[in-house]
């Protein structure tokens, strides 16, 4: 496997971000809502967010690994259209509810509904619109060296450890030395 990082581009405006966009902590996940892995680290990152509060933001960038996982695409620019409406974080936490996928067009449109937004704009043809952000967050994704999901940074950097409470609190709170 190829060599992680840097982050390209750095967490910025252009990212779905929760929490505070000042917080000096930093989290960004390349994530697939069909990846059973970051499905898994989903309610992980949920405590490590619950636990440092306003010092936290975390992001959230498209890595539909749409080989693998034939409904990632459809989930992530659902998640686009959404984003449209200010309904990104409704549509992301109900992608990644507790138990299996649902990702199935008609699934799509139950999420849409969760997360309150019109049933008809998250499936296709209506996503053709922003099929080119999450290309572009594909794309960052690559020329930062993931090659699967999920993918984390922490503080702008590659984060190789155990997607758990303590290991991710440790990294983003540890003070770093040298230039």
């Amino acid at each position: 496997m190829g060599a992680i990082g840097p982050l390209d581009p750095p967490l910025g405006a252009y990212d779905h971000v929760a929490g505070r966009v000042d917080a000096p902590l930093a989290l960004l996940e390349y994530g697939d809502f069909e990846c059973p892995y970051c499905r898994a680290a989903a309610p992980v990152i949920e405590q490590v967010r619950a636990r440092l509060g306003e010092r936290l933001r975390f992001a959230f960038r498209h890595f539909p690994l749409h080989e693998l996982h034939p409904h990632a695409l459809a989930a992530a620019t659902a998640s686009e259209m959404a984003a449209l409406e200010g309904r990104f974080w409704p549509m992301h936490a109900s992608l990644y509810a507790p138990g299996p996928p649902r990702l199935t067009q008609a699934d799509l449109r139950e999420h849409a509904v969760v997360a309150g937004v019109d049933p008809d704009t998250v499936v296709w043809p209506a996503t053709r619109v922003v099929e080119d952000r999450v290309e572009a967050d594909f794309n960052s994704g690559v020329r930062s060296g993931v090659r699967g999901t999920p993918t984390l940074f922490v503080n702008g950097e590659p984060y190789r450890g155990d997607v758990t409470v303590e290991r991710l609190v440790t990294a983003l709170t540890a003070v770093r030395s040298g230039p």
